[in-house]
């Protein structure tokens, strides 16, 4: 697939996509939309690659949200069923996604970081769901992540408000995993995924899809229901299921399949 506002970087089991559209701030389009959600389809259909980071290209934004000024000047808005960006309905992928915030993070560009697993911030990192200044919501899942992530009264503070956080109020919120030095983000994100690659990716794809499916219905039936979920049987099934304790025993590095 040819590529026109993204661009794909693969490090061994690790999926780089880069939002290139800089002289937007990153902003995106329903032809980037598109574009997006085929490139987040490869890397989840793809048992080579493990572990994806998203990013956006230059050195101010991570993602500016919705192209506004593509909008007004009667450009066709909308994405397809993944989502804003091809992530924020993208429900189905159980493999880990890192997002490198090196800029600005506004609107749907937030909606894109908190559909990640990890949000990897830059000291210049800036977040915000701006939506209501220019007569619109944030209904790309930033109006349910943000509180199901930090609380109902925090979330209500930023979203009524409209105001942009820091990245060190992010990290003090909840929302960040890690503020580092500007321009460290992306090598940041690399860190944290090469550690979750030391793993077996078929245990982090069962844990992931098990917490996921566990947070939306009463404990008690997600500890009962649990061993029947799809990457859970998938690692009970797998060579790593074997490999894991065999290399525990040896004494060595596990040597893992990822099926």
């Amino acid at each position: 697939m040819a590529l026109q506002f993204s661009t794909v970087t693969r490090k061994g089991p690790i999926t780089i996509v880069t939002l290139s559209r800089p002289e937007v701030y990153n902003a995106l389009h329903t032809d980037a939309h598109f574009e997006l959600e085929g490139v987040f389809n490869d890397f989840a259909a793809d048992p080579e690659q493990w572990v994806a980071i998203v990013t956006g290209a230059g050195d101010k934004a991570f993602c500016a949200g919705n192209d506004l000024k593509w909008q007004a000047s009667g450009g066709k808005r909308g994405w397809g069923e993944s989502g804003f960006g091809g992530l924020t309905s993208r429900f189905d992928c159980d493999k880990p996604i890192i997002a490198a915030v090196n800029g600005v993070a506004m609107g749907g560009g937030f909606e894109i970081a908190l559909a990640c697993d990890l949000i990897i911030a830059a000291e210049n990192a800036v977040f915000a769901l701006p939506e209501p200044k220019v007569g619109l919501a944030a209904l790309a899942g930033g109006l349910h992540r943000l509180p199901r992530q930090i609380g109902l009264k925090r979330a209500m503070g930023m979203i009524l408000t409209a105001r942009h956080v820091p990245a060190r109020e992010g990290l003090e919120l909840g929302f960040v995993n890690e503020v580092v030095p500007q321009g460290e983000a992306l090598a940041a994100a690399e860190r944290w995924a090469e550690t979750i690659c030391k793993n077996s990716p078929m245990s982090i794809r069962a844990s992931k899809q098990t917490l996921s499916r566990g947070l939306e219905v009463a404990l008690p039936q997600t500890i009962a229901e649990q061993r029947d979920y799809p990457a859970v049987k998938a690692m009970v099934a797998s060579q790593d299921y074997i490999e894991g304790p065999k290399a525990f025993s040896e004494k060595r590095a596990p040597n893992w399949q990822g099926k």
